[in-house]
């Protein structure tokens, strides 16, 4: 039997090894100098110009974002169902209620006229997601913003790099929310990092993160328990070292695959857009689920399913809403492996076995 093809595999070396044990030895273990220099870092690392701050997950960077920008019950904010379920759940969990709208099939990501059309006196904003590493389009997402007087919420959850025009991701909307989960680009085990664009967001968000206190016991707003520990930030400080070596092998990877690949749709890229491939997404347009499996079954390489089913359809939402685009790509898409530890004979073995599967009608 070959060696499995995993969908994914977190990259952990002897350096995040050594600064985790830097932190023990050190005796600061929870928030401390190690997630202070993280937030600096990282900010310079992928030219935000802007602030961070480091929190104990994504979903809580989402949350916390949402809170200090003065989301609150009543409101609307305006999300993709086609994503993972906490980006409607961050806005639930405000009491805000998340409005979904529909995605453009080029790139996965909110469409701007399913944006505007969802607009209602009580929207106060709009969380496009960065899908599997493509930027949305921000420059008309922007300015239908601007236009009708509401904030954009980033979920870069999935883009750490991407671009588009030059501009990061995370640099466009009032704050944006990078993961830090052991699947992501980069990793610090666990965590989320937010980008803020003001010193106020900034302060909510550290408020948030720590009970509602700048001062001890002095609190100030109920706030949660969501710190990063210094552990997870020396991990992260090491990955943001090697994470660009890492995205560039993902583009190399995702060039192969695209040029080789056949019977399947591979991911387009738009204009002036930066892809960082978290995934490499393709769409089967007929029996997905059977290609997948056998995959695993003929070829021993993994795939993933993301997303099934879309949000508006998940038990906690249930919304009647028509989003074809949506449920087309929930039937259509497969994450192929491209991750920085694909061989050229990985690559070619994924390439053998879609073209087959796909010539076969598998």
């Amino acid at each position: 039997m070959t060696e499995f093809i995993p969908p994914a595999k977190p990259l952990i070396g002897d350096e995040e090894r050594a600064a985790v044990d830097r932190v023990l030895r050190s005796g600061m273990l929870a928030q401390g100098p190690e997630v202070k220099a993280f937030e600096e870092e990282f900010s310079a690392h992928f030219g935000l110009g802007r602030a961070c701050v480091a929190v104990n997950s994504g979903t809580s960077g989402q949350h916390l974002g949402l809170l200090s920008s003065g989301v609150k019950a009543g409101d609307e904010v305006i999300v993709p169902s086609f994503t993972f379920a906490a980006t409607a759940n961050s806005v639930a969990l405000t009491g805000a209620t998340p409005i979904f709208a529909d995605i453009d099939a080029d790139d996965f990501c909110l469409s701007p006229e399913a944006i505007e059309a969802s607009i209602t006196e009580r929207t106060v904003g709009v969380m496009p997601v960065h899908l599997y590493g493509h930027p949305a389009k921000m420059d008309r997402i922007m300015a239908i913003a601007e236009k009708h007087g509401i904030q954009v919420f980033e979920d870069a959850a999935q883009a750490h790099g991407a671009k588009l025009g030059g501009t990061p991701v995370g640099a466009f909307g009032t704050f944006a929310m990078f993961s830090l989960y052991p699947t992501k680009n980069m990793t610090s085990g666990e965590g989320g990092m937010v980008s803020v664009a003001n010193a106020e967001i900034e302060r909510n968000m550290r408020l948030y993160r720590n009970q509602g206190m700048e001062k001890q016991y002095h609190n100030e707003v109920v706030g949660l328990n969501n710190r990063m520990t210094d552990i997870h930030a020396a991990i992260g400080r090491v990955q943001l070292t090697k994470v660009g070596g890492w995205t560039a092998q993902r583009q190399q990877n995702a060039a192969f695959l695209s040029a080789n690949l056949e019977g399947v749709t591979v991911p387009p890229v738009a204009p002036g857009a930066e892809h960082v491939y978290h995934q490499y997404t393709v769409r089967v347009a007929s029996d997905r689920d059977g290609l997948a499996a056998a995959l695993r079954e003929e070829y021993n390489i993994g795939s993933g399913m993301f997303y099934p089913v879309p949000n508006h359809r998940l038990a906690p939402f249930q919304v009647d809403v028509d989003l074809p685009e949506t449920e087309r790509a929930a039937r259509e898409c497969l994450s192929l492996p491209v991750h920085p530890s694909l061989s050229q004979g990985d690559l070619e073995r994924i390439v053998e076995a879609v073209n087959a599967l796909a010539k076969a009608g598998a």
